[in-house]
């Protein structure tokens, strides 16, 4: 598999704009977001920490809406230059964001992905839902052999 410098996917690879269930739709995290994706992970930090993946994570933190819009914009760059693929988890009857799913190279030599994802406070029926469909979208549609992804309890 040829890997462009600075991508972690093959260059041929044609990456995914979109995953769509009933509950969710996902689509590449952009400045566009910012205000839904602030209020949505501002209102649900807690949450967030208690998440597979996430619990010894120093995000979220106490930035301010202009320092999430940098993130968010650095994001979007991240994805058009193949170095890793944040996607924004809307509903998709009202657009609101519920959620996020990061696919960034894994730091160590044993996985060819690490893998996170979140959702808002209000919407926690739906982790284990966003954690299934990622799985399996990852194993039909993208490249990697081994993904790191914080495993879901089913009874959740």
């Amino acid at each position: 598999m040829g890997v462009v410098e600075g991508s972690f996917v093959p260059s041929g690879f044609v990456v995914p704009l979109a995953l769509t269930t009933e509950q969710f739709r996902l689509e590449p995290l952009g400045p566009q977001h910012n205000d839904s994706d602030y209020e949505a992970w501002l209102s649900s930090v807690e949450h967030i920490h208690m998440t597979p993946g996430w619990e010894t994570s120093s995000w979220p933190d106490d930035r301010s809406v202009v320092d999430n819009l940098r993130d968010l914009q650095a994001h979007a760059a991240d994805f058009d230059n193949r170095a890793g693929f944040t996607y924004t988890v809307l509903n998709p009857a009202t657009g609101e964001v519920i959620g996020c799913v990061y696919i960034y190279p894994d730091d160590s030599e044993q996985h060819d992905a690490r893998v996170r994802s979140w959702v808002r406070t209000s919407r926690p029926e739906l982790d284990v839902q966003l954690w299934r469909a990622v799985t399996d979208w990852l194993a039909d549609e993208w490249p990697f052999e081994r993904v790191a992804y914080a495993e879901r309890a089913d009874d959740v």
